[in-house]
């Protein structure tokens, strides 16, 4: 593989899946259908109210999920052969996966048993938003830990 395409791969693989988990295959109607029993055999007392509210909760996060990969992916492509953490490269990779979330909805307008929601372009930059932060915690305790190693192996 050559250049910079083996970066951006990972990303590619993961808009993939997304547009995968936009088809009518994976819209509420047919989740519930696979979630809601396990579910209710996990908790049986619970009402049917209760098992449809833990189901969209699980599909929340699931959005919450495939975008915080999504972004760590973007990251890394946006990053390239370069190591490190910088705020240019993470606001390029949360412009790309707010853009995408748009479009993954806007996708969704023309799917069966799908629709749009603004509010699920918002749990997906909150995904993206919460992913960079951890990619920036790991950046700098990397960091921070490869100069430690540094600082030792110049004391010895």
């Amino acid at each position: 593989m050559s250049g910079r395409f083996k970066y951006w791969l990972p990303a590619i693989c993961v808009a993939i899946l997304i547009s995968v988990f936009s088809t009518h295959y994976f819209s509420a109607q047919q989740t519930a259908h696979v979630i809601i029993p396990i579910l209710h055999w996990l908790f049986p007392q619970a009402s049917t109210h209760t098992l449809h509210r833990v189901h969209t909760l699980i599909r929340k996060l699931a959005h919450v999920t495939e975008f915080g990969f999504f972004s760590i992916t973007v990251f890394y492509g946006v990053r390239g052969n370069r190591s490190g953490w910088k705020l240019t490269w993470a606001l390029y990779t949360l412009l790309i996966a707010v853009t995408y979330a748009g479009l993954d909805e806007w996708h969704q307008s023309f799917v069966p048993l799908r629709e749009p929601r603004v509010r699920d372009v918002v749990i997906d930059a909150t995904g993206a938003i919460l992913a960079q932060a951890l990619v920036w915690i790991y950046a700098k305790l990397h960091h921070n830990s490869t100069a430690s190693s540094r600082e030792s192996d110049a004391a010895t």
